[in-house]
């Protein structure tokens, strides 16, 4: 039999140790260790999940083959580069870095090692958009509502690189045009960044994407709706559910598309760990998380110019 796949997890607060319970639970997996700064924290889930506590993350080399790094998004550049450097896959929770100067650093480190550089984009693995997607051929208007209650976690960055960057990175791949024109507003009420954000951002192509972000809402909503020259889709990532409008003679015909629901973390660690056994590209490359960076970076500039 094949040895098991040597997995770590670098930050185990809410998202890390889902992760890590994940990788518990996978067959061909062994999860070898859990680190965190609160060794404290990290020594209760392992005792959990039978495995090694550690505060360094300088103690992995030789104890894993992989990584999910799940720490604050000022520390994925400093970790992961110490992590791709001796040789390790990693998984980077979303957005991959803080500047496209630090995405560079680890898509080339990456590149040199020869590993596996994997982006926890987790929205392309939700079952409700690969039901959609051989739908959503020629987007022409998209609106996004992603809204939440405010989470005293992920702070570290505005809403627009904590949660509106899944449906940049959504948006990315369905329209690939060039982007003509971008205006974005949004404001600090919580936080020291902002909470709240709207951006406007008109392709080349025509297409035209609307998208909100909120972290201060009394409720949780998380849609998508996109409307081509036929047709519209309206996909909720929450519930994973899909409602199909298209054109039929003078009416319009409404169906709810079948979708296998799946947990999304799951589908997405199960990916990294295929992309690492076989070798293959990762479903969500380290210049696609670039990519998405950069758009999101654009809207903090933009919106950041505008309110001064």
């Amino acid at each position: 039999m094949p040895q098991p796949l040597r997995l770590g997890v670098v930050g185990v607060g809410h998202l890390g140790s889902r992760h890590a319970q994940i990788y518990a639970h996978t067959p061909g997996v062994r999860l070898t260790a859990v680190c965190d700064i609160d060794l404290a924290r990290a020594k209760i889930l392992a005792r959990s999940l039978h495995c090694q506590a550690v505060r360094d993350y300088y103690a992995l080399p030789g104890q894993v083959d992989a990584v999910s790094l799940a720490v604050p998004t000022s520390l994925h550049a400093s970790i992961g580069l110490a992590l791709l450097a001796h040789g390790i896959h990693v998984l980077i929770e979303k957005p991959i870095a803080t500047t496209l100067q630090e995405a560079n650093a680890l898509i080339r480190t990456a590149a040199r090692k020869r590993v596996i550089l994997q982006i926890g984009h987790v929205e392309r693995f939700n079952a409700a958009i690969r039901a959609a997607l051989k739908y959503l051929t020629h987007p022409r208007f998209i609106e996004v509502h992603r809204l939440s209650p405010y989470p005293f976690r992920g702070t570290d960055v505005s809403v627009v690189l904590d949660v509106m960057i899944h449906d940049l990175d959504l948006i990315l791949l369905l329209v690939r045009s060039r982007i003509a024109r971008l205006e974005a507003v949004g404001i600090p009420v919580l936080s020291p960044s902002e909470d709240i954000a709207n951006a406007r951002v008109r392709f080349a192509s025509g297409c035209v994407a609307n998208l909100t972000a909120s972290r201060i809402s009394d409720e949780s909503i998380r849609r998508i709706r996109v409307f081509q020259e036929d047709n519209y889709l309206s996909i909720d990532y929450k519930a994973q559910t899909v409602e199909l409008a298209h054109k039929t003679g003078r009416t319009i015909r409404r169906i709810h598309l079948p979708v296998n629901r799946r947990p999304p973390l799951q589908d997405e660690l199960a990916a990294f760990v295929r992309s690492v056994k076989l070798g293959q590209p990762p479903i969500v490359s380290g210049s696609e998380g670039r990519t998405a960076l950069a758009l999101a970076l654009r809207i903090e500039q933009t919106m950041r110019r505008a309110r001064h």
